[in-house]
């Protein structure tokens, strides 16, 4: 990887190199001239803000987009009022793609008191024609549009727009391409999230990320060890393996490895001492998984398995290619096998077609399996995909099928989180609390919060902590 000082040393005078990640950090030199000239003019650096919407899988992108523009010369401010302003866009739901607007809308206040101002958009919302046509014609003040497939080209992308007064759009249908080694500018010294892979071949009937994000893309390996022990030896204690389903790891690689089979070899890596990962799909979670979870001494006990609904009719419906009895008879054996196991989910409310017997089936699983906690979302007509053309459920149903659902897992959770109580357990520290700067907030291994006093210094320890008092779905407790 090329460091700072090295972009000092790429001659500009010659043509951008073809190969990546070379040409990226040909344009971090170009871009680093276009900061220093607006330092020269304005007597201070740039600042930039990135906001970030959506998944663990955009927060890491956006860690990316921040590496680049710090790279490259600009101060990172949370504070919208900035310079240069990007948002990477998620489009699961309709009200993502509305909170984005809204803000838009704020901007282009900024914008016109500051005439130095870029705005740009990208992610998953990007990849939708009918967005990129809207912000076309309705918010022509947005300098730059590009997606999710070419997010590593950004360095390129940014010196485009600093060199244009002009709207610049650059969209990828699909792509095949993997760019290792762009810089990063991590949110957490102590943790990460790892790209494994990208993209998903699963096409629920519901989801918009197949064709926002692309066909499955595995990284290799060895790309994958390599960045961990990078930043093992940077601080990092635990790390997350980030996919839309990790389940699928490996299958398009030219040498297959499995997704038990990454695990073992991350497992070995001297320093770390927490491995997570997301999302499972339940319709690939093998044997081989559920072992190497189980003797393992560093994957923590914690399993989003996303359920979505409890119906088999409904599962069919979603083309999630598995039934309720086969879920259920999956998250049981997990309990069997792993009874220290926290299992979390997704769950859609109001599906095209929905029932309130189906609702009555998802309220059976909930109790049966007894979620740690769980995401529960009101179905969102998503333009493009298959559930968009299918019957839509009165909004007093889906509301009413919501309300009980909600009830449930709220049941469940409080009920499995109350287990711990009078425990000592093994906290990651990852913060002062943000209300009450006396105590501080550790993750447990299960994915338990828990608040307790302690100093500031202990951030990014693990350290032993009494579970004094349950507060439904986190404790207070002190350290042990």
């Amino acid at each position: 990887m090329y460091e700072v000082e090295n972009l000092e040393k790429i001659d500009l005078t010659l043509s951008p190199p073809a190969e990546e990640p070379a040409r990226q950090y040909y344009y971090m030199a170009k871009c680093r001239c276009q900061v220093r000239a607006f330092e020269k003019e304005n007597g201070r650096l740039p600042k930039a803000c990135v906001v970030n919407y959506g998944c663990q899988m955009n927060a890491r992108d956006s860690e990316k987009l921040a590496g680049i523009l710090e790279q490259v010369g600009y101060r990172l401010t949370e504070d919208e009022n900035a310079d240069f302003v990007i948002f990477n866009t998620c489009t699961v739901r309709d009200n993502a793609n509305q909170r984005v607007y809204g803000r838009l809308g704020v901007l282009n206040g900024f914008k016109r008191k500051n005439p130095h101002m870029k705005i740009a958009l990208c992610g998953c919302m990007m990849q939708e024609p009918s967005v990129v046509e809207k912000i076309r014609e309705s918010y022509r003040f947005v300098d730059l549009i590009f997606g999710t497939h070419n997010i590593f080209k950004f360095a390129e992308l940014l010196n485009a727009t600093l060199e244009s007064d002009s709207m610049i759009i650059d969209i990828w249908k699909d792509t095949d391409k993997i760019v290792e080694d762009l810089p990063t500018e991590r949110k957490y010294p102590y943790k990460s999230g790892i790209n494994i892979m990208f993209g998903c071949n699963n096409f629920c009937s519901y989801c918009i990320v197949p064709y926002v994000r692309g066909r499955e893309r595995s990284r290799k390996p060895e790309d994958i060890l390599r960045e961990i022990r990078q930043l093992t030896a940077q601080g990092v204690v635990e790390i997350m393996l980030l996919g839309q389903n990790v389940n699928s790891y490996g299958k398009n690689l030219e040498e297959p490895m499995s997704f038990a089979g990454l695990l073992r070899e991350v497992e070995k890596i001297p320093g770390l001492r927490r491995i997570r990962f997301m999302t499972s799909h339940p319709k690939d979670l093998s044997e081989e998984l559920i072992q190497v979870m189980k003797e393992s001494r560093k994957i923590c006990r914690h399993l989003h398995l996303p359920l979505q609904s409890g119906s088999t009719r409904i599962l069919k419906a979603m083309n999630r290619r598995y039934t309720k009895e086969q879920y259920v008879e999956l998250a049981l054996r997990l309990r069997r096998e792993i009874p220290d196991l926290a299992i979390t989910t997704d769950i859609i409310v109001g599906f095209p077609g929905e029932t309130m017997e189906d609702v009555e089936d998802t309220l059976d699983v909930i109790r049966t399996v007894k979620f740690d906690n769980a995401f529960t979302f009101i179905y969102s007509k998503r333009t493009g995909t298959p559930a968009a053309a299918m019957e839509q459920v009165p909004q007093e149903q889906v509301k009413a099928g919501f309300d009980r659902v909600l009830a449930a897992v709220q049941e469940t959770a409080r009920e499995q989180v109350s287990l711990l109580q009078g425990r000592v357990m093994e906290a990651l520290v990852e913060e002062v609390n943000d209300h009450d700067s006396a105590l501080l907030t550790g993750r447990l291994s299960n994915n338990t919060l828990v608040h307790f006093p302690g100093d500031a210094s202990l951030i990014g320890s693990l350290v032993n902590v009494v579970l004094e008092e349950c507060r439904g779905f986190y404790y207070f407790g002190h350290l042990a």
